[in-house]
């Protein structure tokens, strides 16, 4: 969909760290984690919440009260009188949750509040009644893990759709692994100079304590080092495989988030200068190919653009597999070592909806460091699905 007033105060998309998951953040309930990390991100930004008509909040994961998740979310960061969208769709929540926003901005309903947020540490186990079963016993569903292990349409796992992609582009392990190490080369930089880049986006996260102060988290929990040594070391997750444990993204838990307005109101909340959303594209591919979405999506949102992929300055994906990115560079001719500048959700995490908002914020930082210029942010997502949007920085 191509959008003409859509836009993001320059600033105003951040993300929290992401924490592997059972780590630093596996007992912080995700819209706890969201209220405080909003809150402060509005306040360090000087943008009130109430200047906000609504908020669209994005969550895959159920967490307790979720029933009433957006309007306990907004009246819990000073914006009682607004609710919005909740919104739902994978590992391309935060894509969907911006278009929706970009769509009421264009539509003079605005400014709008986005917030994603997830915990894959902990995740709900379902029980559902069955009374007609022999002897009325219940089915159940682990929500994480067994989505993780199987599409209920496509029959098979997410790691089954890369293995598939990999055999039929003839991709080696030699080259996935050359992938994996060089976005873990690329996430370093974003470390330079005490974490300069990320500085620009991330807001830290104050965890509450039974006694005592706060526990703060203020960078990513739980990237490994990472070696082309110890990549090799690694066996295939499934036999026979190319995909290892070193080559595919781990869960994790996070909240992100942007304000989304008309181009005038963006101008005002912000200090002058905007990020214009030009457009949004989603994809579906063939049954168990996730990995191949990230292209359609890409060339679909390209062309609501009326842009070419030769004009892109900068290139974000999330890659739960090192394969998105070599079958994207195979289909779109835009080089792998160009993707990804500061690292990628293979390395610091996919907390499933915040993700793509948090390649986002990334997207803007580094158009905004580069002094301008053209960005695509696209992923793929459960359901063999993918997201993408466009977004111009001028200012």
């Amino acid at each position: 969909m191509r959008f003409e007033r859509a836009a993001i105060p320059l600033g105003a998309a951040w993300s929290s760290p992401f924490a592997r998951w059972q780590g630093p953040f596996a007992e912080l309930s995700s819209i706890d984690l969201a209220a405080s990390v909003t809150t402060r991100a509005l306040a360090d930004r000087g943008i009130p919440a109430e200047a906000m008509r609504q908020l669209v909040f994005g969550w895959t994961v159920p967490q307790p009260g979720i029933f009433y998740g957006a309007p306990t979310l907004a009246g819990r960061i000073g914006a009682p009188g607004i609710s919005g969208s909740m919104v739902s769709q994978a590992c391309a929540t935060s894509v969907a949750a911006i278009d929706v926003a970009a769509m009421a901005a264009e539509g003079g309903r605005g400014p709008n509040l986005v917030v994603v947020a997830d915990r894959t540490s902990n995740g709900p186990h379902l029980v559902y009644p069955s009374p007609s079963s022999r002897g009325g016993t219940v089915r159940s569903e682990d929500w994480v893990m067994d989505n993780f292990a199987c599409d209920p349409w496509a029959g098979e796992s997410m790691i089954a759709t890369a293995e598939h992609v990999a055999t039929e582009a003839g991709f080696t392990r030699d080259e996935i692994d050359r992938v994996a190490l060089l976005r873990y080369e690329q996430y370093e930089r974003a470390l330079d100079d005490d974490r300069a880049f990320q500085r620009r986006y991330m807001v830290p996260v104050e965890i509450p304590q039974g006694r005592g102060e706060p526990v703060v988290v203020e960078a990513d929990a739980g990237v490994y080092p990472t070696t082309k040594e110890g990549l090799a070391k690694l066996q295939p997750v499934e036999p026979d495989g190319v995909i290892t444990f070193g080559s595919q993204t781990h869960p994790a838990d996070g909240a992100a988030g942007a304000v989304v307005a008309d181009e005038s109101s963006a101008r005002e909340l912000g200090d002058g200068g905007v990020v214009r959303i030009l457009s949004s594209g989603f994809s579906r591919v063939e049954k168990a190919r996730m990995p191949k979405a990230t292209v359609p999506a890409a060339r679909e949102a390209l062309a609501d653009a009326g842009l070419g992929i030769e004009d892109l300055d900068v290139v974000m994906t999330h890659n739960p597999f090192a394969v998105n990115d070599l079958w994207f560079s195979l289909e779109t001719g835009y080089p792998v070592e160009d993707m990804n500048p500061f690292g990628c959700s293979l390395v610091y995490g996919h907390p499933q909806g915040p993700t793509g908002a948090r390649g986002v914020a990334e997207v803007i930082e580094a158009l905004r460091a580069r002094g301008g210029g053209v960005g695509l942010f696209t992923g793929c997502a459960a359901g063999d699905t993918g997201g993408a949007l466009v977004l111009h920085v001028d200012d």
